[in-house]
């Protein structure tokens, strides 16, 4: 399926939206989304919103010698979601002064607009040599000046 994005930058926080289709092997024996998967689609959401918000996909993170692992998740289910259901994920990504990355999730089933679910996760930067970075890295810093979300 191609997805169709809408981008907007909302004040001083980019977000981004991208939509999914619900597979077959994404529900359980429930026959609903079973609960990990929205963990992917949170991933779907940061790996689209790094690839347009330039400077900022992973392999552009990668290539400035960083990897940023995620050190803490948070997933609110509130409706389920069943097979070829079509869902909005959307990606916020909300500014701090530390050396870490937040982003907020909101997914929603396209169908009537209602919230499926809700996240945050909270990645940190390490460098090459496998330490974590207590400094915002220099291309980090860079890409938060060109989007103006410091």
């Amino acid at each position: 399926m191609r997805r169709k994005h809408n981008i907007r930058v909302a004040g001083s926080i980019l977000s981004h939206t991208v939509p999914l289709r619900v597979r077959f092997s994404e529900v359980d024996s429930m026959r609903v989304v079973w609960h990990g998967e929205y963990v992917r689609y949170f991933e779907d959401g940061r790996e689209a919103f790094g690839e347009h918000y330039a400077g900022f996909s992973y392999p552009e993170i990668y290539a400035s010698g960083y990897t940023t692992p995620i050190v803490e998740l948070h997933v609110d289910y509130k409706l389920p979601l069943r097979i070829a259901d079509r869902a909005i994920v959307e990606t916020r990504y909300i500014p701090t002064e530390a050396a870490k990355i937040c982003f907020e999730y909101t997914v929603r089933r396209a169908a009537d607009n209602a919230v499926v679910a809700t996240g945050t996760s909270t990645q940190v930067f390490v460098n090459e040599a496998g330490q974590l970075e207590l400094t915002i890295p220099e291309f980090f810093r860079k890409w938060q000046q060109r989007w103006n979300v410091r």
